[in-house]
């Protein structure tokens, strides 16, 4: 099989000729956006030799201005289309190392979700915010003005939208990963996540699943019920992620959640052998990920994107491993 038909194959819950994997991490801020980004991503591909050629996307929301109440983000969050600059400079540079990568590669473009999306533009606009205070801001902003800032959201989440379509149709990707965010317990409600991200998070899904492609849906961070992804989003998803050991919620948990649809994921991404292990470290977890979990259904991966000064050997030992199984 080639790296595409092995991914899709395990998409599918068909029998592989070994276990597909995929691997990512957040390159330097030199080598973030642009041409260096290009070479970037060229270079980790060819070092770690993964079945799924992840894009990454720093082409972000930007920063429009310090923001003091829901009424300035209204005004600031401008109509987002196919050709706002964020989203020309990602699909052009998605063009360029598509172009150069391996052609036998399953394609696969990152798409930050609603929440991280309404974050991105506070995240410039002075020094000293945290990501955790730039989440609090959201939150409070939507109770205390949920008609303005829902207005400017979705605007936001047409541009994803856009995003989505653009990705597909335009540089031909496999697939599109939908990084989700907001069902952390310490941010919204039960019904402030009902009310205002899941319908956003499912207009977008479902905006990549017009294209043709496939959906990963990424859930991301700690501390999340789980269950706030439903039977809404595994209806549009083809491929589920999330933090085993983050969220926490093991991957046969998962399974049952998502039943039906491949997991990826497996390891951790932080700590334990990708970080702190051998070789050898990374093999026997490998095989006892797959041991555990069995063949169908799975990509080999980690609970979210791995430290930039990753060992890519490590990674490289994690994907022959699971290819060989």
């Amino acid at each position: 099989m080639t790296k595409r038909e092995r991914v899709i194959a395990a998409i599918e819950g068909r029998e592989t000729d070994g276990i597909p994997s995929s691997f990512s991490l957040h390159f330097p801020e030199g080598q973030a956006v642009g041409d260096p980004a290009v070479e970037a991503h060229l270079a980790f591909f060819q070092a770690t030799d993964t079945d799924i050629l992840k894009i990454m996307n720093e082409n972000l929301v930007p920063c429009c201005g310090m923001i003091r109440t829901p009424q300035e983000y209204y005004e600031k969050i401008p109509v987002i289309t196919r050709k706002t600059k964020f989203i020309d400079d990602q699909i052009e540079m998605t063009k360029k190392i598509l172009d150069r990568a391996d052609k036998d590669g399953f394609t696969l473009g990152t798409l930050h979700g609603i929440c991280a999306s309404g974050v991105h533009p506070f995240e410039k606009m002075g020094d000293g915010f945290t990501l955790s205070e730039m989440r609090q801001i959201q939150v409070d902003f939507l109770r205390w003005d949920e008609e303005k800032m829902l207005a400017a959201l979705h605007r936001i989440a047409d541009g994803m939208c856009e995003l989505a379509a653009a990705y597909v149709k335009e540089t031909g990707l496999d697939a599109v990963y939908y990084a989700a965010l907001g069902a952390e317990t310490k941010w919204f409600t039960e019904e402030e996540f009902e009310r205002w991200i899941k319908p956003m998070d499912l207009q977008i899904m479902k905006a990549i699943k017009d294209t043709g492609a496939y959906c990963f849906l990424h859930m991301c961070k700690s501390g999340l019920n789980m269950k706030r992804y439903d039977a809404d989003y595994a209806a549009l998803s083809d491929v589920v992620n999330w933090g085993v050991y983050e969220a926490p919620l093991s991957m046969e948990e998962g399974r049952r959640l998502f039943e039906g649809i491949t997991v990826m994921g497996g390891l951790k991404n932080r700590t334990g052998s990708l970080v702190e292990g051998t070789k050898e470290d990374v093999r026997r977890d490998v095989r006892e990920v797959v041991q555990s979990f069995g063949r169908r259904g799975l990509i080999l991966g980690a609970d979210c994107t791995l430290a930039t000064e990753q060992d890519l050997s490590l990674l490289r030992a994690a994907v022959e491993e699971a290819r060989r199984l």
